[in-house]
């Protein structure tokens, strides 16, 4: 009878932690979903607005907002705006010297997308003049 008991014990206590990590998982994966949905809504709203020297504003947004959900959504934030940074790579080698691509810029681009992540104020980027509407 003991050990019956004891084994009954050891699966309610595995059960509860195996519904414990899988419900980390579960809030994990939500909030990255959601901090992707708002890096591209901070992308949308930068091509929208086709403003001059606005993208260091858009970046830093976008992960801002990204990571204002959680653990999820900083390591999305991060994963696109890696991606993002290596496919300007890329077209820097077809478009070397032309406004927005090169070495500097990818530094400074990085630089707001790191700040934004770490949960400082976007509007730090915010060129002036641009529309209240972004």
């Amino acid at each position: 009878m003991g050990t019956s008991t004891m084994k009954l014990f050891t699966g309610l206590i595995f059960c509860s932690l195996v519904l414990g990590v899988s419900s980390q998982w579960y809030s994990f994966i939500g909030e990255a979903a959601r901090g992707a949905w708002d890096m591209y809504r901070a992308y949308s709203d930068m091509r929208e607005a086709n403003y001059k020297n606005s993208d260091k504003y858009f970046h830093a947004r976008g992960n801002y907002d990204a990571a204002q959900r959680g653990p999820g959504g900083v390591w999305a934030a991060k994963v696109i705006s890696d991606a993002r940074e290596h496919s300007q790579r890329v077209t820097d080698l077809f478009k070397y010297g032309d406004s927005g691509h090169g070495v500097e810029d990818s530094k400074a681009d990085q630089a707001a997308n790191e700040w934004g992540r770490s949960g400082k104020d976007p509007n730090h980027f915010r060129p002036p003049g641009l529309p209240d509407k972004y």
